[in-house]
């Protein structure tokens, strides 16, 4: 499954909005944060792939 590209928009609380970076999308998605990498913040790409999200380097 994927790889799909995403920027973390938001962070509220035990959730984090994350919006699609790789595709034309304004739609953000409700994602708990205890699924992603631990030094996920607002400003953070992630790359989901296989179930498991990784932050993307520069």
């Amino acid at each position: 499954m994927g790889p799909y590209e995403y920027l973390v928009e938001k962070i509220d609380g035990d959730y984090a909005f994350l919006r699609r970076t790789d595709i034309e999308s304004d739609d953000r998605m409700q994602v708990a944060r205890a699924l992603l990498p631990e030094e996920t913040d607002e400003g953070t790409r992630l790359r989901w792939e296989n179930l498991c999200y990784t932050v993307l380097e520069g």
